[in-house]
This record gives structure tokens, sequence and C-alpha cells, in this order.
């Protein structure tokens, strides 16, 4: 086969891109949606500490299981969309 410059070609042209969106991007659509203007007034929402708040959505710490209805409630998501912007996956 011989390369044709004119034609692009990717190497990953055929594997799906995943359009979940997780972690501190899914947080921050969720500040939008609810109209939350601040990290801060969303950690209020919560009864949670704001750093930490940033760190369970930034990947750098888990929250436990307790504050799961705190996160469900403050972010009117359900369990299942608070776990998967966590980073918990379900197999």
């Amino acid at each position: 086969m011989v390369h044709n410059p004119t034609t692009p070609f990717c190497y990953f042209g055929k594997v799906p891109k995943s359009t979940k969106v997780v972690g501190l991007d899914w947080l921050y659509q969720k500040m939008d949606e609810l109209e939350y203007s601040s990290l801060q007034a969303v950690a209020e929402a919560c009864e949670l500490n704001r750093g930490n708040l940033y760190r369970y959505f930034a990947f750098e710490t888990r929250p436990s299981i307790d504050l799961l209805p705190k996160l469900c409630n403050g972010l009117h998501a359900s369990p299942l969309e608070v776990l998967t912007a966590l980073g918990i996956q379900f197999h």
C-alpha cells in the first residue's frame, strides 16, 4: 500500500469515542444546569467541605458511601449518576 499524503488517515478513526462526562467536567455542567454560582454554593447545598468536594470530582480521593445521599440531594442527581461521575464503574 502506498501512502497518499492527500488522504487523511487516523489510526484511531474506528475507535468509538466515549461521550460520558465525568469528574470535574460533569460537576461544572451540573453547576450550570442547577445555576450554582460557585463551588462553595454546591458544597453548601451538599453540606460538604468545598475542598473535599473538589477532590472527589478531581479523582484525588473517594468519598465514603455515607456521603452519597448528600451528594445526590445537593446535585439533584441519582446515585448511579453521581457514582458514574465520580469514576466508579459498574460491570
